[in-house]
């Protein structure tokens, strides 16, 4: 009868042991990072499904990430277009009551401290945010505008503002400084006024006429170029009766020009004295609208001019008065060149929309555009408007210096109320204003996400502390007999087995 050794009986309780210690130290490891596995394969069959779960995970991380950046770029966006904001009505409450008390510059306090505001605005608009500058397009590493000082004053051969103001006030007032209109010398009784070219966009335009002049005919504004005529006729206008002339300007207002007949001599402002014959006083009628228009052109017309020159000027292109100076007989524009002309904005400039240059993907179906440019209309209107104030200067000696600043004044104070049409700061700031809406529903999604991807992964991946710590101490509990058996079995003899039957 073979006998077998004690060792071949203890193998396989140290196997066991070795099993029930893996186990512990595998549960240990549980306990101690809260996962089921170090690895998807040790999660069998649901593995495939907690590697879709992660990377959902991954996904929505990286979506929130997006908006974080994003959402920190618009934050200084909306700022600067509050600042814009804050500025242009600073700028609109002081041309309100404009004081005319010029320095040595020809410049009031008000305009210098436009000037202050514009190289405020313009600073702000060349914020950079994490990508680059905000307000450059597409061009994020340009930035968005130029200096104050070479878009007021010009850079080399490059033209600034002020010059561009200066061109086109010499095209618009003519150098007889009536507004490019022709009062020739009354023939008898008839008195006329006409616009000098056809088709010029610089001076005055005849845009109507209303009399109430006892036995005059009125004609016009007809023909082209388009000329206005009065004749008397065969008797006078009487004591108090008037004619009103209607201008267009070259920022699109209108003026009147009202003049009456009177019987005083000589007239007051704005009157014509009505003389011996119909002839006599069509020659004082004619003195009488030379003088009113020439008048305008010093002042209402002045403004219009540089309203009109800074719209020229920020256009996209610029545009100039085409020629050579002095340029009182110029009837044409020419854009401007890089060469010739500064360009105030000097970002990308694209023929896609502004939101279209900036976009982020921030949900698997949802994409927000937030891009901006600083030459957007509502942007450039409060620039333009600002600039003009800041680039325009008076002379002491100019008796028609104060109404032309008035003038000026009263144009700045309606542009900066933006007029009906005219994109507004305020619309940008709330077309940005969905994208972040979109963002903020887009995060609560996610968080809402994550939560339940979470839950489901942790009942895949996860454990129970409890569960782990009841296994933990059945198996010590089974670990402690089995060494205790193999300790025992291992003190066994022949003798000692054999010794109890002996005795």
């Amino acid at each position: 009868m073979a006998i077998s050794g004690v060792g071949a009986s203890i193998s396989p309780l140290l196997q066991s042991i070795l099993n029930i210690d893996n186990q512990l130290q595998d549960l240990q490891r549980q306990l101690a990072t809260g996962q089921k596995s170090d690895t998807f394969a040790g999660l069998g069959a649901q593995s495939g499904l907690a590697v879709g779960l992660n990377a959902q995970l991954s996904a929505i991380s990286g979506y929130d990430d997006t908006i974080s950046n994003v959402g920190a770029n618009l934050s200084l966006v909306q700022t600067v277009l509050s600042q814009l904001d804050s500025v242009a009505s600073t700028v609109k409450t002081a041309t309100e009551k404009p004081d005319f008390d010029i320095d040595g510059t020809g410049q009031t306090s008000i305009q210098q401290t436009a000037r202050d505001q514009l190289d405020q605005i313009l600073g702000a608009l060349n914020t950079q945010g994490a990508n680059g500058y905000l307000f450059s397009g597409t061009a994020v590493s340009t930035p968005s505008v130029d200096t104050t000082d070479h878009i007021l004053n010009g850079n080399g051969a490059q033209a600034g503002l002020e010059q561009v103001i200066a061109e086109r006030n010499q095209a618009d007032l003519g150098s007889d400084g009536l507004g490019r209109l022709v009062i020739p010398a009354t023939t008898g009784t008839a008195v006329s006024v006409n616009e000098d070219v056809a088709g010029s966009p610089f001076g005055l335009k005849l845009a109507g006429v209303n009399s109430t002049l006892t036995g005059a005919t009125v004609t016009g504004p007809s023909g082209s170029p388009a000329s206005i005529s009065v004749d008397l006729g065969s008797s006078n206008p009487s004591n108090g009766d008037n004619i009103t002339y209607t201008f267009s300007l070259p920022d699109g207002s209108t003026e009147n020009l009202t003049l009456q007949a009177t019987t005083a001599s000589p007239p007051g402002a704005g009157q014509f004295t009505i003389g011996a014959t119909p002839a006599a006083t069509a020659a004082n009628l004619q003195a009488a609208l030379t003088s009113g228009v020439g008048q305008l052109g010093q002042t209402t017309l002045t403004a219009a001019s540089a309203m009109a020159a800074s719209n020229d000027f920020f256009g996209n292109p610029p545009q100039r008065v085409a020629g050579t100076s002095p340029f009182y007989s110029a009837t044409s524009q020419v854009a401007g060149t890089s060469a010739d002309t500064v360009s105030w904005y000097t970002g990308e400039n694209g023929s896609q929309s502004a939101r279209s240059t900036a976009t982020a993907r921030i949900d698997p179906s949802i994409t927000v555009s937030y891009g901006t440019r600083a030459n957007e209309e509502g942007i450039r209107w409060i620039v333009q408007n600002i600039a003009v104030l800041a680039a325009t200067s008076y002379s002491s000696t100019n008796s028609n210096a104060s109404t032309s600043y008035s003038a000026l004044n009263q144009r700045i104070d309606t542009n900066l109320a933006i007029p009906t049409g005219v994109q507004s700061t305020q619309s940008i700031e709330a077309s940005l204003a969905s994208a972040q809406s979109a963002m903020s529903d887009a995060t609560s999604r996610h968080q809402q996400a994550t939560l339940t991807v979470t839950n489901m992964l942790q009942s895949i991946e996860g454990v129970s502390n409890d569960e782990i710590g009841a296994k933990i101490l059945t198996l010590q509990t089974s670990l402690s007999a089995s060494l205790s058996t193999t300790a025992r079995m291992a003190q066994l003899t022949l003798l000692n087995y054999l010794a109890p039957s002996a005795v």
